[in-house]
């Protein structure tokens, strides 16, 4: 186990430490609030955010793969872990995490951490923006004083009545955690802005809600923190609804978890994330909290931002954050009793808003993914979260496949002669289109035929010799560069070594007729 410490010896330790206590405390700060609001929107006991904060921070500060990302309850698994605990109840839930957790710590034992990178990024941004979606339909209604439906039909269906009847006090404090967190973004004092947003936000309502005396629904924390715990339990049958459970919350996880520690690895100069043993200690935790009553954990890119922002050096930080946090819920815990629901709400509102990213958007329409992304949209929020994927991925591979198959073949007459230009992507998804294009060109015609491919499969390769030697030997002369060439790239390796493009090169390298 990698120790907490720099390797540098001891005055680089200290000096790590120097920065790495405070920047804990930054972590902390934005972390403690968003545990809460996470089990609010989960369906969970508050409590159960906090553990899952907790054992985030310890356990994966500890043996993490990636020194610099902070784990702990994500928005990203809240919806699903929602769903879970209505379809197979709350210490059922406990036992799924705990098995997802066992099955990620295999999957990192297998070193197969990589393969979740395969994953399009437009299925991921698509994935956690309907979350996002959902969230916000969901926590509005606790904002304006009411209660969240089960599904976001419904909860968009009851929208208007519940903005005609707002629960005076409760709405008042939603929206001004809302409110302090849109102008917290916008403030032009940088000093103040060091300070994380959401816990100016959350401290701010539930102050104003203890001078108000506001009558609302607040946080309840078990007295006897040890003697709270609920331990998972096997379900009474339903079993394969428990295995999808585990199977997809391992999915998810792993793959928030390890994107997540990529984007990390970005906003930094140290160390490199190992990703096998990031999913290993992510599924350690997962196991411990989901045996102890916490919600599932993955890596969180708002605090691991916040982390490195506040010049964390080392793990040392994010494993600090969660003994910040033990500390919190064993001592003070009583100070989160005065926090009101709705503020948790309307904190979560803002997080599930900024879910749904206007730069990936710009991004992925630039780069024609945007249909998958609306596709993983759409069924995340009208169907579920496991539909949303699958509809995603299903479209990530027809576009996959479309664009192997944009193969693009041209068939122009010069007198007696034809020239024929073939360009794209001749796979055999495109062999149809290659051979409907070729019956133009009439028996015994000369025919110059110009490749300028970027991918040549098998099929495609037999499809063109097929119709070379066909259209010889019933007479027809075909000017080609040699198949076997395109076929291994040689033709491409001489243009590059003459400077020219494999698209010139491949115009002008033709051979005689009969080969």
């Amino acid at each position: 186990m990698e120790k907490l410490k720099s390797p540098g010896g001891g005055a680089s330790a200290w000096k790590s430490l120097a920065t790495d206590v405070p920047a804990s405390l930054v972590v902390f700060l934005v972390a403690l609030p968003l545990c809460m609001g996470i089990a609010l929107a989960s369906g969970a006991p508050i409590i159960s955010g906090l553990i899952a904060g907790v054992v985030g921070g310890l356990v994966v500060g500890l043996f993490g793969g990636a020194p610099l990302q902070v784990s702990g309850p994500a928005a990203g698994l809240a919806v699903m872990v929602f769903g879970f605990i209505q379809q197979l109840g709350l210490t059922t839930t406990f036992a799924v995490v705990a098995a997802a957790g066992v099955l990620q710590m295999i999957l990192g034992g297998l070193k197969v951490a990589r393969a979740a990178l395969a994953i399009s990024p437009a299925v991921i941004h698509g994935m956690l923006a309907g979350i996002g979606i959902l969230i916000v339909l969901g926590q509005v209604h606790i904002v304006l004083g009411g209660s969240p439906q089960s599904s976001a039909w419904r909860n968009l269906k009851e929208l208007p009545g519940q903005l005609a009847d707002l629960h005076g006090p409760a709405a008042v404090l939603g929206l001004l955690t809302i409110g302090i967190l849109v102008l917290w973004q916008v403030l032009p004092v940088k000093k103040l802005k060091a300070v994380p947003g959401p816990l100016v936000a959350v401290v701010g309502a539930t102050a104003v809600a203890a001078v108000w005396g506001a009558d609302v629904a607040r946080v309840t924390l078990p007295e006897n923190l040890l003697g709270s715990f609920q331990m998972p339990s096997l379900p009474e049958g339903n079993w394969g609804a428990v295995i999808t459970a585990v199977l997809s919350l391992a999915l998810v996880a792993s793959a928030e978890s390890l994107l997540c520690a990529v984007a990390t690895d970005k906003m930094h100069s140290g160390p490199r994330a190992n990703l096998d043993r990031e999913l290993f200690a992510q599924g350690l935790a997962n196991t411990v909290s989901g045996l102890v009553g916490g919600l599932p954990i993955s890596g969180v890119i708002v605090r691991s931002a916040a982390n490195i922002g506040a010049g964390a050096k080392t793990r040392a930080s994010g494993f600090l954050h969660g003994v910040w946090l033990l500390l919190f819920v064993t001592l003070l815990g009583s100070v989160a009793g005065l926090v009101p629901l709705t503020v948790l709400a309307g904190l979560l509102v803002v997080v599930g808003v900024k879910l749904v990213n206007v730069d990936h958007i710009r991004e992925l329409n630039h780069r024609g993914e945007l249909p998958v992304y609306l596709v993983t949209v759409a069924g995340v929020v009208g169907i579920n979260l496991l539909a949303g994927i699958g509809l995603g991925l299903l479209v990530a591979m027809l576009r996959l496949l479309w664009r192997l198959g944009s193969v693009h073949v041209d068939v122009r007459g010069k007198g007696e002669a034809y020239e024929v230009s073939v360009s794209g992507a001749l796979t055999f998804v495109g062999v149809p289109k290659l051979t409907t294009a070729l019956a133009k060109v009439p028996v015994g015609a000369t025919v110059e035929l110009d490749l300028a491919l970027e991918t040549l499969d098998h099929s495609g390769h037999e499809a063109l010799e097929s119709w070379c030697t066909t259209h010889r030997k019933t007479g027809g002369t075909v000017n080609v560069e040699s198949l076997e060439d395109i076929w291994t790239h040689k033709g491409t390796r001489r243009a590059a070594a003459s400077g020219l493009t494999s698209r010139v090169a491949t115009h002008n390298l033709v051979s005689g007729g009969a080969q």
